[in-house]
């Protein structure tokens, strides 16, 4: 298992290496870059998230290589390839990448007066505390419900509760949030929790039990948002990896041998029911980490690393779209190994050195 870890790591920056040949590849083709989201700004055309800046371009004219450049001075546009850092060319500014990037050094926003470290430091704590907690109860919600509709498989409890499921996984996480703040955040019934943000204002000045309390306060509907949206499919996933153990043979033969149902259920089949569920962990964090938290943190106005990624594709603001990227898929080789490990851990049968 160790020589299996060593080749995982090692692979770790050779695969980074590539996720960035390729998002560089594409940044490069992609249309409206920084410099013309910069232009048209200082041409006075609206840009919004959903603006196409060429289409601006193509309505006053343009006789610059960037689109919306007529009727601004010559020297403004060699000023902002200056400073963007397009002066140079395109193998050079990835080479300057690369070597940044190892040293952790991303740069600094294109639009902000930060360093994208800053910006995603600053941000990390809102996407952690979604992820974390929106994990940690899909799965102490899921696997339960998925053993308890095992057991009971074709009863009114598994017919109910897969209905409750269905409905669930149906109706996207971005509704349930909508309908959780007007229920209950100050819509049209009860006030009862905050509308916006993850601590109120005057949290500095509570005491450790006040600012414990407000946290909780304020993550509670988008947290809920996102368990509703989520535990549908791992609940569906524990029972059908159940029921596949339950009809094994192994559980006859301990049936047989007259073990009590509780013993089968979590001193045999448990463990090897685990392993798919498990396997599954990397995927579902990362999701709850960011792409799955993107809509909760625009709805609910907080100031995560989704919402932050999000913006700086809609400014083109390249050091942070990288450093964004980079972070999200140095967490997810990370914990893709770590479940490798686990499976070896709960299942010693399974040799990842021999499959390799």
């Amino acid at each position: 298992m160790k020589n299996y870890i060593l080749k995982r790591i090692l692979l770790i920056p050779l695969t980074m290496l590539g996720i960035l040949i390729i998002n560089f590849v594409i940044i490069q083709f992609a249309p409206g870059g920084p410099i013309e989201h910069t232009l048209a700004k200082f041409q006075g055309i609206n840009v919004n998230a959903t603006a196409k800046l060429g289409g601006a371009g193509k309505e006053i004219g343009y006789t610059s290589k960037y689109q919306g450049a007529q009727g601004v001075p010559e020297d403004l546009v060699k000023e902002l390839e200056k400073q963007f850092g397009f002066d140079k060319p395109a193998h050079v500014r990835f080479a300057k990448m690369i070597l940044d990037y190892a040293r952790f050094d991303f740069g600094k926003s294109f639009y902000q007066d930060k360093t994208v470290g800053r910006l995603i430091w600053e941000r990390m704590p809102v996407s952690i505390s979604l992820g974390l907690w929106s994990t940690l109860i899909i799965y102490l919600v899921a696997i339960p419900l998925g053993i308890k509709k095992a057991v009971t498989d074709g009863s009114k409890f598994d017919v109910w509760t897969s209905f409750a499921v269905i409905i669930g996984s149906a109706i996207p996480v971005f509704l349930f949030a909508v309908f959780l703040i007007v229920f209950f955040a100050g819509g049209t019934y009860l006030q009862w929790f905050p509308l916006h943000g993850l601590t109120s204002d005057n949290w500095e000045n509570l005491s450790w039990l006040g600012k414990i309390k407000d946290y909780f306060w304020h993550i509670t509907l988008p947290v809920t948002a996102m368990v509703i949206g989520g535990f549908a499919s791992l609940t569906m996933l524990t029972k059908n990896s159940f029921m596949d153990e339950i009809n094994k043979q192994y559980v006859m033969t301990a049936r047989a041998k007259g073990l009590s149902e509780t013993r089968i259920l979590y001193g045999h089949v448990f463990r090897n029911a685990m392993l798919i569920v498990i396997a599954g962990f990397p995927s579902l964090l990362i999701k709850m980490l960011f792409t799955g938290s993107l809509l909760i943190e625009v709805i609910f106005s907080l100031n995560g690393l989704g919402l932050l990624g999000y913006e700086a594709i809609m400014t083109r603001d390249y050091p942070v779209i990288f450093g964004t990227m980079y972070i999200f898929a140095l967490l997810g080789l990370v914990l893709k190994l770590l479940s490798d490990i686990a499976y070896s851990l709960i299942d010693p049968r399974i040799n990842f050195e021999s499959q390799s």
